[in-house]
């Protein structure tokens, strides 16, 4: 599952508009991530221009 660092985002949302399976919140500044929905694609580690995200190796 991807990992979000609050330290390094910027609360640009372009990890939120790049999840197809709409498994990211930006909600008061916060990503909320639903591992449920995650699939572990990494379109949001790529995206983000701050990486304040970072998937595992595992796909799902």
């Amino acid at each position: 599952m991807v990992k979000f660092n609050f330290l390094r985002c910027g609360h640009c949302g372009a990890c939120v508009g790049v999840c197809e399976r709409l498994a990211i919140q930006l909600i008061e500044e916060t990503i909320i991530i639903d591992k449920n929905k995650c699939n572990n694609c990494l379109s949001c580690v790529i995206i983000c221009p701050l990486n304040a995200l970072e998937g595992d190796n595992e796909r799902a």
